[in-house]
């Protein structure tokens, strides 16, 4: 059965890593999935691996805020009202306390939070909205309920996300949107690869070890996420789902 038949999705962070793997699943189980990000290729390459469907790709940079609702207008206008969105773009920063810059705290906010919740805030007008309601997802991290160091910024910009999910599900309940926030440990991604790269061997040694299951991987974040966008999740809302392979185990 097509668990997310007839609902149309919206998808940041749908070039590569989690948000590729969201779309891709969703789009297999039904969906017309709505795909942003900024790199070109990567979208291309997230949409020739869709199942066939009335899909959508969006270059662009969701930090240019006033961008946002014609983008939304323009997804609606080809393929009908929203019933999902999720906030799957991020980016990380591993850097010392001390050499922190009000730009840095300003770069990950507007990208990790700030986008998201202003996408959110969009698709839940009613010009936009499914008329039955939405179901919201926010990939948040377990980074934003334990600290790390070298990572004040990132670690403050997933709590935030965490906690605005419980406000604005209070708020849009009315509206029958859902909000949830997803918190995975490391997952195998090309940031984390990145970062990783950036680490000595001792360190990714040590963050392999802190996961007992080992480190995750895109879809087994896409698993959770297109349950919370169906309807056999229309009980869950306010929610913080940790999936981190045991990392808050210990």
């Amino acid at each position: 059965m097509k668990t997310l038949s007839n609902k149309n999705i919206v998808i940041t962070g749908a070039s590569s890593g989690i948000g590729r793997e969201i779309a891709i699943e969703a789009s297999h189980l039904g969906a017309s999935v709505i795909l942003i990000a900024r790199k070109k290729e990567g979208l291309q390459a997230t949409y020739e691996r869709l199942k066939a469907g009335d899909h959508i790709v969006f270059s662009s940079d969701i930090t240019n805020y006033m961008e946002l609702e014609p983008l939304i207008t323009k997804a609606v206008q080809k393929t009908g009202k929203i019933s999902g969105f999720v906030h799957a773009a991020g980016i990380e920063m591993t850097m010392p306390f001390r050499n922190m810059k009000p730009d840095y705290y300003e770069k990950i906010f507007g990208i990790n939070v700030i986008a998201g919740l202003e996408l959110a805030r969009i698709i839940s007008k009613k010009n936009y909205l499914d008329e039955s309601g939405g179901s919201f997802v926010f990939i948040s991290s377990v980074m934003g309920k334990f600290g790390k160091e070298g990572k004040v910024a990132y670690c403050a910009s997933k709590a935030a996300l965490t906690s605005s999910i419980k406000a604005m599900a209070l708020e849009l309940s009315q509206k029958k949107i859902r909000c949830n926030a997803i918190l995975p440990g490391v997952v195998k991604t090309s940031m984390v690869e990145n970062m990783f790269a950036s680490l000595p061997d001792s360190s990714v040694e040590e963050i392999i070890k802190q996961h007992p299951l080992g480190l995750g991987l895109p879809e087994d974040i896409a698993h959770i996420a297109v349950f919370l966008l169906s309807d056999k999740a229309k009980w869950i809302t306010g929610s913080e789902i940790v999936i981190d392979g045991g990392y808050s185990a210990g």
